[in-house]
């Protein structure tokens, strides 16, 4: 059965949780200042790249194994290079 004990002791380090009852805890927004919580909260939400501003769209194409392993070669970014790379072989094609 957890037990109710002091969850920091008096030095301030944190005890053993694993016989803490986890009802006590209190949500962060509850216990922190409000503009350190929200500070919190924006830089959880900032992850990520940023978003492009054309939406790339997924799709499946069929590639010999010798083109793919090519393409591959290139290292990180090889779908980013292929595809400027067919961009510019488009502008030679007349539509």
């Amino acid at each position: 059965m957890a037990s109710n004990l002091p969850v920091i002791d008096e030095d301030g380090e944190v005890g053993d949780l694993s016989q803490v009852d986890f009802g006590t805890f209190r949500p962060a927004r509850e216990v922190l200042p409000p503009e350190l919580f929200a500070g919190l909260v924006a830089l959880k939400n900032r992850g990520g790249r940023p978003k492009s501003a054309v939406k790339k769209v997924q799709t499946a194409i069929r590639f010999d194994p010798d083109v793919l392993a090519g393409l591959r070669a290139l290292g990180k970014g090889w779908q980013t290079q292929a595809n400027n790379a067919l961009k510019e072989w488009l502008k030679t094609r007349s539509a």
